[in-house]
């Protein structure tokens, strides 16, 4: 959830600075992962991710919002790589 937004200007440009509070989406993996819910079964609920976060990701690895297979590979590297563990509901590997 967005809490915050400033705007800097610099010689180079303009810097857009966003302040996110991810406490919600961690308490509602948090919540789901108690529950039990999306562990068991053919499909299960790995996680869930705030958007910011994943744009992010998809910026950091260069990649177009059209490329879903690479954008596939870069959320199961992030999220098996323990880093954003507090959004994992199953923790499971795939």
């Amino acid at each position: 959830m967005l809490i915050g937004e400033k705007v800097k200007a610099t010689d180079s440009g303009i810097i857009v600075q966003r302040t996110y509070d991810n406490d919600v989406h961690i308490e509602k993996a948090r919540q789901l992962r108690e529950a039990g819910i999306g562990q068991t079964g053919e499909n299960r609920l790995v996680g869930t991710i705030p958007m910011h976060i994943v744009a992010q990701w998809v910026k950091e690895a260069g990649l177009s919002w059209d490329d879903h297979e690479a954008k596939k590979d870069v959320i199961k590297r992030k999220m098996l790589s323990g880093d954003f563990d507090k959004f994992r509901v199953w923790k499971g590997t795939w």
